[in-house]
């Protein structure tokens, strides 16, 4: 299927399990026509390599945040100091958000709470677009999102019910559809009921991919395409021109640097 001018909005490609043959799963990338990966990353440590990385390889797009099931205020605080620091060439505060399937304590939930409040009003002052993990939490992660007025957002891998998702459809955020769409009944629903004008692709590499006892690509957001076409029985090239231009409107920051 051919592509142009495709972003992956979300992947782990610092991840050590590509440590041996990144660049080799970057070419596979560019030759199914993604022209640039938002670089996530879960730590300091993620953050720093994403920006290595991209020095090397201009097809990536780092990010920087502090996954949601990390409760360390100083290491928060560590991370604002390290956006702030590289501001100029992030494309995104993420992943940062809310996890209830894995912090389940109630007082632990708070501190998530407050922590993500904390980033979504960073990324709303440095006018960076805020890349949202929300699993088991979607309600909550938009609420949260609503309350403290972010205007940038993408919910990364929604596991929510559509109807969790129309308030934040009201507020202009955007659902990005990984790969693995084409197993999971719940994303299969949501990229039914969601207007095409509110989706982006992903691949969450490694992880969410079409099989999943192997390790998921870049490459593979095209699977992502050919779901949401056949989901919504329209062309693949009317679901890329749509994807476009809402990676477009969310990302313009990085669409700059093409």
């Amino acid at each position: 299927m051919p592509m142009r001018q495709i972003v992956d909005t979300h992947a782990h490609i610092c991840d050590p399990v590509f440590d041996d043959d990144r660049s080799e799963v970057l070419a596979r990338a560019g030759d199914a026509g993604i022209t640039a990966i938002i670089a996530v990353g879960e730590d300091l440590s993620d953050a720093r390599k994403n920006i290595d990385l991209a020095a090397d390889h201009p097809m990536l797009r780092p990010a920087a945040g502090l996954y949601p099931t990390i409760l360390d205020g100083a290491r928060a605080a560590e991370m604002h100091g390290f956006i702030r620091k590289e501001r100029a060439g992030l494309a995104a505060v993420g992943e940062v958000g809310l996890d209830f399937w894995i912090v389940k304590e109630e007082s632990d939930k708070e501190l998530q709470k407050e922590i993500f409040k904390g980033f979504i009003n960073l990324a709303r002052e440095l006018d960076l677009p805020l890349n949202v993990h929300s699993r088991s939490a979607g309600r909550h992660a938009v609420a949260l999102l609503l309350e403290c007025n972010a205007a940038k957002v993408q919910m990364h891998a929604f596991d929510g019910k559509a109807s969790a998702a129309l308030p934040a459809l009201e507020a202009g955020y955007f659902f990005s559809i990984p790969p693995s769409v084409v197993r999971s009944r719940q994303k299969q629903k949501l990229v039914k009921k969601l207007p095409l004008a509110h989706l982006l692709v992903e691949s969450d590499s490694p992880v969410l991919g079409p099989d999943p006892n192997r390790r998921n690509e870049p490459g593979n957001v095209s699977i992502s395409i050919k779901a949401i076409s056949e989901l919504k029985n329209i062309s693949t090239q009317e679901v890329m021109e749509a994807v476009l231009e809402n990676t477009q409107t969310l990302y313009s920051n990085i669409f700059r640097r093409f």
